[in-house]
């Protein structure tokens, strides 16, 4: 389980897949919803360049989508744009 916060706003899911596109439907200003996730992070980092430098991200058509949003979530995290929780789940039976 994954959780960010932003703005005293929690956003959790299976993956970070899930959370960036909550945060893309809570982004009122986000013109171009429906399309590929490297839409939003691109619109997203350039809000964010006082935050996060544009070459820190890269947004390669090689990488997967999945990778891309955790990237862009440690990114914010590491950057002070949000904070990443990762909840490792108990197996059965584990101690």
């Amino acid at each position: 389980m994954l959780i960010f916060t932003v703005n005293d706003k929690e956003y959790s899911g299976d993956s970070a897949l899930a959370i960036v596109s909550a945060l893309e439907m809570d982004a009122t200003n986000f013109p171009h919803r429906g399309r590929s996730i490297r839409h939003f992070l691109i619109w997203s980092l350039e809000r964010l360049r006082d935050y996060i430098p544009p070459r820190e991200m890269d947004l390669s058509d090689r990488m997967e989508e999945e990778a891309l949003a955790l990237n862009y979530l440690y990114l914010r995290d590491e950057y002070g744009a949000g904070k990443l929780t990762i909840l490792r789940r108990k197996i059965a039976g584990a101690k």
